[in-house]
């Protein structure tokens, strides 16, 4: 566990926001010195309550465009969907918006879980098995490609994807890559692939117990690779409202359509004394290095400013 918990900014733009919208608040956040500002990788709006206007926005699209529009805040991706891409151009993607940040990446890569928004887009969605298959592919092809070094060559015989002396170019500005991110509830194959491959490991939405639980696996996983546990970063993710007042939270609440009660429950709800309480308990009990901030209404720039005065001091 680091000294301070990093605060991190985590968008859900299928919801409904334009490239403006997420510009704006990640301005925003890096005005008020946040660690970090995410996106979803999704193609449709989640709920029946929601109409997604304006429509989906393409995550890496989007970050390339904010890593020429700030400055200092780290950009990535919670998490792009294996499913939407083949593993060579992503590399190259990936790496063309590190560069294009100075270096201010991360790389949240999932297996895609959303049937809805395959069929909605006519994107391939297969079983599981050869998903997190898929995957594993990816993970091996996408790090590989970075680490090849300059002048020499990358091959890759896999039952998905073929590589044949790829010239593995271009590189990204951090080296051998950007940190990758890998989550997920899954007992077995998730805690060894984030062993493998991840710098970072989150497990969204859960409660302290199962967040524990989870880490536990991931550490397992990583002692059996004679990995140190402590070289990787602990997070999670958890959706933010916070009001000084009860009126506050209520109207806050009732903007993203959820139930006060349900978010103090499930997310951070509340207080910022009570949110200050409640991630000093997963802090204390799990070993997070970072939280994941959902923020689902963009437009609400003062909850940043929320956080940032009376939690983030506390715990930061």
């Amino acid at each position: 566990m680091t000294d301070s918990l990093a605060f991190r900014v985590f968008t859900e733009p299928q919801q409904g926001a334009s490239y403006d919208d997420l510009l704006r608040l990640a301005r925003h956040a890096e005005h008020l010195d946040y660690d970090a500002f995410y996106r979803s990788d999704h193609y449709l709006v989640m709920g029946d309550d929601n109409s997604g206007l304006p429509g989906p926005t393409d995550a890496w699209i989007t970050l390339a465009g904010l890593a020429r529009e700030t400055a200092r805040i780290r950009l990535g991706t919670m998490v792009s969907a294996a499913t939407f891409y083949l593993p060579g151009p992503l590399a190259i993607a990936v790496a063309q918006v590190d560069q294009m940040s100075g270096g201010r990446v991360d790389f949240g890569l999932g297996t895609g879980w959303y049937a809805e928004e395959h069929t909605a887009y006519g994107i391939p969605f297969p079983p599981l098995g050869e998903r997190f298959d898929r995957f594993e592919e990816q993970l091996a092809i996408i790090t590989g490609l970075w680490a090849t070094e300059e002048g020499a060559k990358f091959s890759y015989d896999g039952r998905h994807y073929r590589l044949v002396d790829s010239p593995a170019l271009p590189k990204p500005t951090q080296r051998p890559g950007p940190p990758v991110l890998i989550g997920g509830s899954g007992a077995k194959r998730t805690p060894r692939l984030a062993a493998q491959y991840a710098d970072e490991f989150n497990l969204p939405f859960a409660d302290i117990e199962q967040l524990a639980a989870q880490f536990d696996r991931v550490k397992a996983a990583a002692e059996a690779r004679d990995r140190d546990p402590a070289s990787l970063r602990w997070s999670t993710s958890l959706v933010l409202c916070a009001g000084e007042t009860e009126a506050e939270i209520t109207r806050r609440a009732a903007a993203i359509k959820r139930e006060p009660a349900e978010l103090r429950k499930n997310g951070l709800g509340g207080t910022p004394a009570e949110i200050v309480d409640k991630l000093g308990r997963y802090r204390e009990r799990t070993g997070i290095d970072r939280i994941y901030l959902q923020v689902l209404d963009v437009t609400d720039l003062e909850h940043l400013d929320l956080i940032a005065e009376q939690v983030r001091p506390q715990l930061g």
